[in-house]
């Protein structure tokens, strides 16, 4: 099921100004952060040169977030190795999307930038 459209434009603006203030401008032509919606699920990626071709950028997950439209509450889920989804267990779910987005910036496990 797709996000409320208001619910849809406050992640959209807080995630593109995540997204632009994480990484300095002198460092994005070798890493950059964007995010992909799909349905109820928004989706963290670091972006990077292709070592072998840098005109072809690859994408790695970072993190997850996915909205509960029953409960109005967003969970948040990191990925292993094989890009497989698990709920991170260290955060309860959350009506704040700001406040899941603040877990993964500050990252105290090391899971989303390692």
């Amino acid at each position: 099921m797709p996000l409320p459209e208001f619910t849809r434009k406050l992640v959209e603006t807080r995630l593109a100004a995540y997204c632009n203030n994480r990484i300095p401008v002198t460092a994005r032509n070798k890493v950059r952060l964007i995010f992909k919606i799909r349905g109820n699920k928004v989706t963290l990626f670091e972006t990077r040169p292709y070592f072998m071709d840098p005109s072809v950028w690859t994408e790695n997950p970072v993190a997850q977030f996915r909205f509960n439209d029953k409960t109005n509450k967003w969970d948040l889920y990191c990925c292993d190795r094989n890009s497989r989804w698990y709920p991170y267990m260290e955060t309860v779910s959350s009506v704040n999307f700001d406040d899941l987005l603040k877990e993964v910036d500050s990252d105290p496990t090391g899971i989303f930038w390692g």
